[in-house]
């Protein structure tokens, strides 16, 4: 079975300007995806697509091979799933077929090799359309967490009190998706929609691995767990 893995990083962060190259302990941000997808021994390529210089200079200094993402698909408004589709595409038309599409995105440098070989071995095992990363959920819709009205202060339940439920300790365990891995087909994804369009299925990433950086205090948070990581 043959497994290609895709770094997806755009040049326009608006929350972390320049977040994909960003040094972090003197690494920048796309190194830790590359070089965690060049240690899986399930993976034999490697490719990160963007329309920005800069990510394709320094991901190519990493060991992957670039992938030119049109303009139209590096916007604020790009759905994630049409830059898969291309990417797919350029990878047959260059590479070759290949059996597994894996998505690593560059914002969560904390994933293990254990993590993606773990997600590749679900998808196959559980024949599903897709497997995902999630963590622990810190909150639950079922018990503390409140949606506002539109166009009012007044707020409610997610899920109201009807359920029963009075404490956090009898909620249904409930997780948060993460940017770890994404684990696929090439069909799936050139023939669907969206992500739960098929049968999905799910590793656990414990929290201190599932930090996705999305702006400052994410940057600072996975820089902490990297130094005392570090220095252990």
């Amino acid at each position: 079975m043959t497994c290609f893995a895709f770094v997806f990083a755009r040049g326009g962060s608006k929350g972390l300007p320049g977040k994909n190259i960003k040094p972090l302990l003197g690494k920048p941000l796309i190194h830790y995806a590359i070089e965690t997808a060049i240690a899986c021994p399930s993976i034999s390529h490697v490719f990160v697509s963007t329309d920005d210089k800069e990510i394709a200079k320094c991901a190519t200094i990493a060991g992957a091979t670039i992938i030119p993402r049109p303009k139209n698909l590096a916007t604020d408004t790009s759905p994630e799933w049409l830059s898969w589709r291309h990417a797919i595409e350029w990878a047959q038309k260059h590479y070759g077929s290949f059996d597994h599409f894996v998505s690593l995105p560059a914002t969560c440098p904390l994933r293990a090799v254990e993590d993606v070989e773990s997600a590749i071995s679900k998808h196959q095992a559980e024949a599903a359309d897709i497997c995902i990363s999630v963590t622990p959920a810190s909150r639950s819709p079922y018990f503390n967490m409140v949606k506002r009205f539109s166009h009012s202060e007044e707020v409610e339940l997610v899920i109201p009190q009807s359920t029963g439920i009075t404490r956090r300790q009898d909620t249904p365990e409930v997780y948060d998706i993460t940017t770890g891995v994404y684990v696929s087909t090439p069909d799936f994804i050139l023939k669907n929609n969206a992500l739960f369009d098929g049968k999905v299925v799910a590793i656990v990433m414990p929290k201190q691995r599932a930090v996705d950086i999305d702006d400052f205090y994410d940057f600072k948070l996975a820089e902490s767990i990297l130094k005392d990581i570090q220095n252990d």
